[in-house]
């Protein structure tokens, strides 16, 4: 009677992982209407090198759905970096970002990587961009712009080939 049991689960477990795995993608679970148009999306911008901008909710999957666009993508072997944006105060954000060499500032003991350059040849995920400083801001849409980033204390720029998601819970529209 037990075996029974344990291979009656063994076989209900089964069947509901594969209805799981069916109505999600990635680690994304979900088969409504509008989850399904996600979906879509995802594998619409995934092959693409376009920047994207995921915007919801806090809580609601945003990092999810930017994991699933590089592990669908031709970067997914590459780096996969993620920074939180409205975590980190201004004054560290932008050596966090685009890196610094030693002596830049006070205590840059070591030259120190950005996380630009660490995500070089994958995608960087700037989680919560709506809070990051305007002064930043500026610097970023250079980077974007021109593809290369000049880290503090550096006369050298470097190249990048870098994919950029970002992600805010905030109206981007209305804080402009």
């Amino acid at each position: 009677h037990t075996a029974l049991m344990l291979n009656e689960l063994k076989t209900s477990n089964r069947n509901l992982r594969e209805r799981l795995r069916q109505t999600g993608q990635g680690n994304i679970i979900g088969s409504c209407a509008t989850m399904k148009a996600i979906f879509r999306t995802i594998k619409k911008v995934a092959p693409t090198d376009l920047s994207v901008l995921v915007l919801g909710e806090t809580g609601t999957g945003k990092e999810l759905v930017a994991r699933d666009i590089h592990r669908l993508s031709d970067r997914s072997q590459a780096p996969f970096v993620s920074i939180n944006c409205g975590a980190i105060p201004e004054n560290l954000l932008e050596s966090e970002l685009f890196g610094h060499k030693k002596g830049s500032f006070t205590g840059a003991l070591t030259d120190k990587l950005g996380k630009f350059e660490s995500a070089n040849g994958g995608t960087l995920f700037l989680d919560e961009i709506g809070d990051m400083p305007v002064a930043l801001q500026t610097r970023l849409l250079r980077v974007l712009a021109e593809r290369e980033v000049l880290p503090l204390g550096s006369d050298t720029p470097v190249a990048l080939d870098v994919r950029v998601i970002t992600a805010t819970h905030r109206d981007l529209a209305a804080l402009v």
